[in-house]
């Protein structure tokens, strides 16, 4: 491979390198909410997937069925989390190009 080659190589490295590291940093500011139980649970979480907030409408709490609550609000934040990897996802592929690196979300 000739120098001016490798050269060129690294700078693309580089630069691919410090923009994956700038959609990461993004990320700390992207938000999604999901819901489960048509709205009765709302999570909203960062790219990072960290829960930010958990709603529950009060109707939906039953002192009887707690197990059914329990469900709702797995299910809000299992939704929460595969909307943030998605939003991660779309990110990483526009500074990528698609590459599938592994590794990465």
């Amino acid at each position: 491979m000739k120098p001016n080659n490798m050269a060129n190589m690294m700078k693309q490295a580089q630069k691919m390198q410090a923009d994956m590291a700038r959609v990461q940093d993004e990320l700390k500011f992207e938000r999604v909410e999901a819901s489960a139980g048509g709205g009765a649970v709302k999570v909203v979480m960062t790219g990072e997937l960290l829960v930010e907030s958990v709603t529950i409408d009060p109707a939906a709490v039953d002192a009887e069925d707690v197990a059914m609550l329990e469900d709702l609000v797995t299910a809000a934040v299992n939704e929460a989390v595969r909307q943030a990897q998605d939003v991660a996802s779309r990110k990483m592929s526009a500074v990528t190009g698609g590459l599938g690196i592994p590794g990465l979300m």
